[in-house]
């Protein structure tokens, strides 16, 4: 190689190389650690401002974007209020797990997606019917439909019964309530079912359909309750209403007819038993006025006889002492008639 390509080899060197020339020893400077940290540091600050605002390198660039950022915080900050209302009870969850209750009135978590709130309405009155169905139109007209295979029940006579009633409730510990049943409205429905047909598998049809409805009503309370609460349901079950409960469609008829009749039995029994009562007395009077009436006669016909033989008596003991002087008084006296 000529003298001057490795000169002109030298010179390359020195303009292409990012170290400097080389020394005398024809080796390249190392590298200083300080000015490599602050080239990395302006370009990520380069990078920044092209990303957010742009190349400009006053500070004014960067005050839209921070107070953005500030107030993008700041509504994610406030949206943690929230309001309970008086009917309502709060629910708090973390990440999805139940943490706490809150109170009516204006409350506060840690926003979306860390915590969110829940608000069941715990003093409304809810109702769930059994046996039939009523829509907001229907109600007005009174119609409704029934729902056979809830309402048909064995009685403890071995007789159907069709029984619509309602079950009335609220909620009384709304925790409980959103997470120990997967499905209130088909829990309270099953419960009242499995207590209604308990009940009335225990029952003559006769006092299912008259006065034993009341005590229907208490007992399906009572054993609702306790099922509800083996399951911690946080349910409260404030009234059972019976609507109805007759025999079924097809014999109702005949069913009438005989409760029909035995009414009609039941009447001309009572009737009679009236008649009984007002006529035996006076009978009882009228035996016992001429059983007195004859003991009367009775003891005046003996004591006209005992007088009349007496008298006999008397007649003849004179007559025996002497008889003449007798028969002519007696002659006399009886001429004298």
């Amino acid at each position: 190689m000529s003298l001057i390509e490795t000169n002109n080899t030298k010179d390359i060197l020195k303009k292409e190389s990012p170290w400097g020339a080389p020394n005398k020893n024809n080796k390249q400077p190392s590298p200083s650690n300080s000015d490599d940290m602050e080239d990395l540091a302006k370009k990520f600050q380069d990078g920044l401002k092209n990303m957010f605002g742009g190349s400009s390198k006053t500070p004014d660039a960067k005050k839209p974007i921070t107070l953005f950022i500030i107030g993008a915080i700041a509504v994610w900050a406030l949206s943690g209020f929230y309001r309970v209302d008086a009917d309502e009870q709060g629910v708090v969850l973390r990440f999805g797990k139940y943490t706490n209750m809150t109170q009516p009135g204006l409350n506060y978590h840690l926003p979306y997606p860390i915590e969110s709130v829940m608000t069941p309405k715990v003093t409304r009155v809810n109702r769930v019917d059994i046996g039939f169905r009523s829509s907001s139109d229907s109600s007005r007209s009174g119609a409704i439909s029934e729902i056979k295979e809830e309402s048909a029940m064995l009685t403890g006579d071995e007789n159907i019964v069709d029984i619509n009633y309602s079950v009335f409730w609220t909620i009384k510990d709304a925790s409980k309530y959103l997470f120990n049943i997967q499905d209130p409205l088909g829990t309270i429905k099953a419960v009242a079912e499995t207590a209604m047909r308990e009940i009335i598998a225990r029952k003559k049809i006769q006092s299912i359909l008259t006065q034993g409805r009341t005590d229907i009503e208490n007992e399906a309370h009572k054993i609702m309750q306790q099922i509800l609460d083996q399951y911690n349901s946080g349910i409260e079950i404030t009234q059972v209403q019976a609507q109805k409960s007759d025999p079924p469609a097809q014999v109702i008829d005949s069913f009438r007819d005989v409760q029909a009749a035995k009414a009609d039995k039941e009447r001309q029994q009572n009737e009679a038993q009236a008649y009984a009562n007002d006529v035996i007395p006076r009978a009882r009077g009228e035996a016992a006025k001429i059983v007195q009436e004859a003991e009367a006669y009775k003891k005046e016909v003996v004591a006209q006889a005992e007088g009349e033989a007496s008298r006999f008596v008397a007649i003849y003991n004179e007559y025996a002492k002497a008889k003449t002087v007798t028969q002519e008084r007696m002659y006399l006296e009886t001429m004298e008639k």
